[in-house]
């Protein structure tokens, strides 16, 4: 099924009135009836379906039941569904209000800005609203004027009549005058800063509750410079583009549309009465009704006397993806294009020791501060995709533990999503390396490449059919913690003779420093072996061994097209693959009778983890 009438939430906030329960048909008790939420998988207010299957159930119970394809491609880049539409009926003035943008909503609330559109559906003949300033003023004055009651001297009152669209962005204060039924197109949140509301008192007797701290942080001094109506659209922004559709009845009395698999469609019936058909099914209409057709619902058919407003998701003109690639020394951010090149980046250390939520507020805060660097807004990225090393819950966004950064039950996407107010995915650091290479580096031409990561741990990715690799449960592809030495040296993992404990970085420096008594960097390691230094030769030859032995069984696991490696020991290129290859033709089963892969240096270098987080999206 999908052509869905919806049942709206009721709202009875102090300024409403009754125009939408006699003239809207809207089933309420109550006094009064400010707004219906007529489009809503908000919390405070979901929305109903009143017909088929589904009947009695929220929009929001549909869509986890039917699958997020339902709101379209387009919404991929939305955490949660992206708007909420309202019929609002003031009977007296609401307050003097403004609404935060993404980034200070979810830092400080945990949801979505508001970005909204206002159609004027009736007005009476004084009607008049208040949106921007007059002038420019300063966030002292503002206080001031607020703590001195002066605050609508210098705002811009607006006189409207039926049929006017007001786009008011984040930040722009206003509020809506009385007399004026409006419908409203906003994003999906209910958030509002209250600067001024006339001495009302509230139904508990007290005087509303004022917001002026958080209102003085978010609000835009200035007056609105542009209208943002874009023809032939009455609104167009990356949130939700709206269309006005008319039929007389008479010359125009029909009207075909289609919705494909990049929006859903909204329908809210302004006025009027017809019936709407989809897919062999025929719904009747009145004014005030609200209809959702899912993605790819084709073709459908309005058909009477009418005036509505349709509402799809449009693409984002210029797509960013941001990849961020932690790991336990240093922290790796870059902005990503649709063609998997890396536009930007910068590197962080990590400060493993610190809290969780201090290493992801500074990474989130990293990621802000490279946009506005590079003149990227929030509104071009569609999303965000993280490496970390150790056991991760990519359903749900959760590394379950990471050794290596001593974290455990950390929910990543969850708290990163207050930084960045777009679709989060993370996977292993190994993982996104690998994805990295597969699409953008070494792997481009293969379907089946495993890539092993030599760093300050070993990480292991596993592409198979151009896919990563994990297994049935959360802890696969760990290439890094089989035992290849029983009883061996002791692995960050708690366990002993892990590849990690001899193959590492780390674990290259332990074995310099206790032949030599200090630490040496493995480019000096592989160096001082090459001009002939016993010692560090025999510790290099144990090293590529103790790899080979990791390597070989891989192979005869797997048997990949392509075997990279990655990380800082990677870069000794032949003095690493030469040996390996013959470790492979000695070992794997089969020997090169068995169609041996391919062994080769990751050629992203430190961008293959950024690149392939970032391709998450």
């Amino acid at each position: 099924m999908c052509l869905l009438k919806l049942k709206p939430s009721c709202k009875d906030y102090i300024w409403g009135g009754h125009r939408l329960a006699e003239e809207y048909g809207k089933e309420y008790d109550g006094e009064v009836l400010a707004e219906t939420w007529e489009l809503s998988c908000h919390p405070d207010g979901p929305s109903y379906i009143a017909n088929g299957k589904y009947a009695g159930q929220t929009l929001q119970q549909y869509i986890d039941a039917e699958g997020k394809e339902m709101l379209g491609t387009n919404c991929r880049r939305f955490r949660d569904f992206p708007i909420l539409t309202k019929f609002i009926d003031a009977r007296d003035n609401l307050s003097i209000q403004v609404h935060p943008d993404n980034r200070y909503a979810l830092k400080n609330e945990g949801q979505y800005g508001k970005t909204e559109m206002w159609y004027v559906m009736d007005a009476g003949k004084e009607a008049y609203l208040y949106y921007g300033f007059k002038k420019e003023i300063s966030k002292e004055e503002f206080a001031r004027r607020i703590r001195e009651d002066t605050l609508l001297e210098v705002l811009n009152a607006v006189p409207v009549q039926k049929g006017d669209v007001l786009f008011i962005e984040s930040g722009t204060i206003h509020a809506i005058g009385k007399d004026i039924l409006i419908a409203e197109i906003q994003q999906n949140s209910n958030i509002t800063y209250r600067v001024y509301d006339y001495g009302r008192i509230g139904r508990d007797g007290k005087k509303r509750d004022l917001h002026i701290e958080k209102a003085l942080a978010v609000t835009n001094r200035v007056p609105i410079v542009k209208d943002k109506r874009s023809y032939p659209h009455v609104a167009d922004c990356d949130y939700f583009t709206v269309d006005k559709l008319n039929l007389d009845g008479n010359v125009m009395k029909k009207m075909e549309g289609s919705v494909s698999d990049l929006s859903f469609a909204s329908i809210l019936m302004l006025d009027g009465e017809g019936i709407i058909y989809n897919q062999g099914e025929t719904l009747e209409f009145k004014k005030g009704d609200s209809f959702f057709l899912a993605a790819g619902s084709g073709t459908y058919t309005i058909e009477g006397s009418c005036d509505a407003l349709i509402t799809t998701i449009r693409a984002k003109a210029a797509p960013v993806h941001i990849g961020v690639d932690i790991g336990g020394a240093e922290t790796k951010i870059g902005l990503v294009d649709i063609h998997q090149k890396l536009l930007a980046s910068e590197v962080m250390e990590t400060n493993a020791n610190h809290p969780a939520e201090e290493i992801i507020r500074e990474i989130g805060q990293r990621v802000l501060k490279l946009l506005d660097t590079q003149g990227i807004s929030m509104d071009q990225c569609v999303g965000a995709g993280i490496g970390v090393p150790g056991t991760v819950d990519r359903k749900n966004g959760i590394v379950r533990y990471s050794n290596n950064i001593c974290w455990e039950q950390v929910e990543l996407a969850k708290e990163m999503g207050k930084y960045l107010p777009i679709p989060i995915r993370i996977a292993n650091d190994a993982d996104c390396a690998v994805l990295g290479e597969a699409v953008a580096g070494a792997g481009r031409e293969c379907q089946d490449v495993i890539m092993i990561t030599l760093g300050t741990g070993v990480g292991g990715g596993i592409i198979l059919d151009g896919e990563i690799y994990d297994g049935k449960g959360i802890s696969g592809s760990e290439i890094g913690h089989m035992v290849i030495v029983e009883g061996g040296e002791p692995c960050t993992c708690g366990r002993k003779g892990c590849l990690e404990a001899y193959a590492s970085a780390t674990a290259l420096n332990r074995d310099v420093k206790r032949a030599i008594g200090r630490d040496l960097p493995p480019e000096e390691v592989f160096e001082g072996a090459e001009n002939g230094d016993a010692g560090l030769q025999k510790i290099v030859e144990l090293y590529i061994r103790r790899l080979g032995v990791g390597i070989v069984n891989v192979v005869n696991i797997f048997r990949p097209q392509l075997v990279l490696l990655g990380g800082c020991i990677s870069v000794q290129g032949e003095t690493l693959l030469s040996p390996l290859r013959e470790m492979m033709k000695e070992g794997c089963f089969g020997r090169e009778k068995g169609q041996l892969p391919e062994i080769e240096t990751a050629t992203l270098g430190k961008e293959a983890g950024i690149i392939g987080a970032a391709s998450l999206i």
